[in-house]
């Protein structure tokens, strides 16, 4: 089947989720069918990023959008009630590319990753399929609440028109995807049950164990210019790690990730590392007794606990990034919803060699036992395949 595949940013290198979860679907559809690349971009690709992609692609294109017209772009979504996350990948220029290129592919089948991209294919009719990953409208939402007070206004609107986005988008597309039951019971849909669940995998034999010396006793991994993430480094550094250190004075902190922000930025301090971009993020992983993922906003499947399980990390993370992943809590993973819970499972990890050795293993076994790339993939393939016969 030739599969035209419509991305708001190039899927790599894989420091954000939505790249990740795209470039491992591309990988395992290119087995059987032909998948020809269309990706919007605001920078300039480096050319080995390029390349990553080429051995999985029939053709690969970039449509780059300007500075100037993606404030053009955002004026434009805001007089006309489009969702800013709309507006700004949006515009007409790159619709009649696309528009060209569908008619030069004719494609059977149209593959959209999330609803910043669904306007541009929406009324084309060729069979479809959307994956909204998460819920943009509850991210925006849960985010307000900890916002500045001058954002709150904004965030407000951007989630009203968000919300009225996800459900009127919905009736255009022949499937629909997306990546936890939790976030689908949070799209505004009479008929979101129909959403299918295509779970993201971890890459097993490239996030394995690691016999190296642990540096660290706490680690906290992602991309730290979203703000789910800066929200959760700075809570983690704030609220958490001063109750720990009470107790345990030389404890330290590690935070990776691509983009850190000035929030995160003033974190630093000689038990508080933050170390940006890392070329290969599995040492930060393994260099840590007790991976953390306190995550307080955001919706959808947490890739770091995924990837800290493989490398039988003992994990630690809060209720709402569990409802998407769900371990077992107190076997496979260790779950808090407040600083004194976290607290109480770093120091119990930390004193108690045994417990944090079988929350490794069983946290280990629970991502090979249920998030592979090949068998997600697997079900998204048959999904595409039931409206092309």
């Amino acid at each position: 089947m030739k599969i035209f595949v419509l991305l708001p940013r190039f899927p790599y290198p894989l420091e954000k989720g939505d790249k990740l979860r795209a470039y491992n679907q591309i990988k395992y559809l290119a087995k059987n069918h032909e998948i020809h690349l269309c990706t919007l971009t605001d920078i300039k690709l480096n050319n080995k990023h390029i390349k990553a992609l080429e051995p999985f692609c029939k053709s690969v294109t970039e449509i780059n959008l300007s500075k100037p017209g993606i404030l053009l772009n955002l004026f434009l979504a805001f007089i006309t009630g489009k969702p800013f996350q709309v507006g700004y990948f949006y515009s007409s220029k790159a619709q009649k590319k696309i528009d060209k290129l569908i008619r030069k592919i004719q494609p059977e089948h149209i593959y959209c990753q999330l609803l910043r991209v669904a306007e541009y294919v929406k009324n084309r009719h060729i069979p479809k399929t959307l994956d909204y990953q998460d819920v943009f409208s509850k991210g925006v939402e849960r985010r307000s609440f900890s916002s500045p007070f001058y954002l709150k206004p904004i965030l407000k609107i951007e989630y009203k028109r968000l919300l009225k986005y996800e459900n009127k988008i919905f009736d255009y597309f022949d499937n629909k995807t997306i990546i936890s039951k939790p976030d689908r019971d949070l799209i505004p849909h009479p008929e979101k049950n129909k959403i299918e669940i295509v779970i993201n995998g971890v890459d097993t034999n490239f996030f394995k164990p690691m016999n190296v010396e642990k540096e660290y006793e706490l680690v906290f991994i992602g991309n730290m210019g979203y703000p789910p993430n800066v929200n959760a480094a700075v809570y983690l550094a704030k609220k958490i790690l001063p109750l720990v250190q009470k107790q345990k004075p030389e404890t330290r902190l590690t935070l990776a990730g691509a983009s850190p922000n000035p929030d995160v930025m003033a974190l630093k301090n000689n038990k508080i590392e933050v170390t940006g971009w890392m070329e290969d993020i599995r040492e930060c992983y393994a260099k840590a007794k007790i991976f953390i993922a306190p995550m307080q906003i955001g919706t959808g499947l947490q890739n770091k606990l995924l990837e800290a399980m493989a490398m039988k990390i003992p994990c630690i993370t809060s209720d709402l990034a569990n409802k998407a992943l769900e371990a077992k809590n107190g076997e496979e993973i260790l779950v808090g919803n407040s600083p004194e819970d976290f607290t109480k499972h770093i120091i119990n990890l930390l004193d108690n060699e045994d417990m944090a050795n079988n929350i490794a293993l069983n946290g280990y076994n629970f991502v090979h036992r249920n998030y592979n790339w090949s068998v997600a993939t697997k079900k998204l393939e048959e999904i595409m395949c039931i409206n092309n016969g």
